[in-house]
């Protein structure tokens, strides 16, 4: 017998079928929120974010990302243009390589504190320009690239997803070593190739060193 997850008897496979069950049309409020440039009531949400998630879509499939800095590290540079400053990570390129095969990208932005979150989709394109990186420098230390973001469309998020998760609920935050270390992800994945005790003991001072 089948699992009810291996059952594609019941699967949704075009509008037709999702309309069956989502049978109900989306109101006007579901529809009016949605704007084609960085409407003003907007802009204090990007400006507001440390967190956002960059979605991208290259030959292998989709593939998301997370970016964080200081609130408003994503600069709204005009009413239909974004620029994200690509800061220090793991070197796997995987977002950039896909903009790079297809520029069709896709934002969340989040608020710690905030139950919405806001929702950009555009094309981006990839910039190494010199002054552009200055424009983002910390400390001296200058992003590789930055993404030129033209926005196609914006909105908000209602907060239902956010409530149910409590995600800002402080009481509910998960003590981390509840969960599998860095290191020993490494360890087990790399069949010990790499030592799990070694790199965990090393991981708070070269986060904290390598930033930007």
């Amino acid at each position: 017998m089948l699992s009810p997850w291996q059952d594609r008897s019941h699967d949704l496979t075009d509008e037709a079928a999702l309309r069956r069950i989502y049978s109900e049309l989306p109101g006007d409020t579901s529809l009016a929120k949605v704007a084609d440039h960085v409407h003003a009531l907007y802009r204090p949400f990007i400006e507001a974010s440390p967190f956002a998630v960059l979605a991208t879509l290259g030959p292998k499939g989709l593939d998301t990302s997370p970016r964080g800095d200081a609130p408003g590290f994503v600069e709204i540079a005009d009413d239909r243009t974004l620029l994200l400053p690509d800061r220090r990570g793991n070197n796997r390129i995987d977002s950039l390589r896909n903009i790079a095969h297809d520029p069709r990208v896709a934002l969340l932005f989040l608020i710690p504190g905030c139950n919405e979150a806001l929702r950009v989709n555009g094309e981006a394109r990839i910039s190494a320009a010199p002054a552009l990186l200055e424009r983002f420098a910390v400390d001296g230390k200058l992003p590789r690239s930055v993404l030129v973001v033209s926005v196609r469309s914006i909105f908000f998020q209602c907060g239902r997803a956010v409530m149910r998760s409590k995600l800002w609920d402080a009481a509910r935050h998960v003590d981390r070593k509840t969960l599998p270390s860095i290191g020993c992800v490494l360890e087990t994945l790399s069949e010990s190739r790499i030592d799990g005790g070694a790199y965990d003991a090393a991981l708070p001072a070269r986060q904290s060193s390598t930033l930007y």
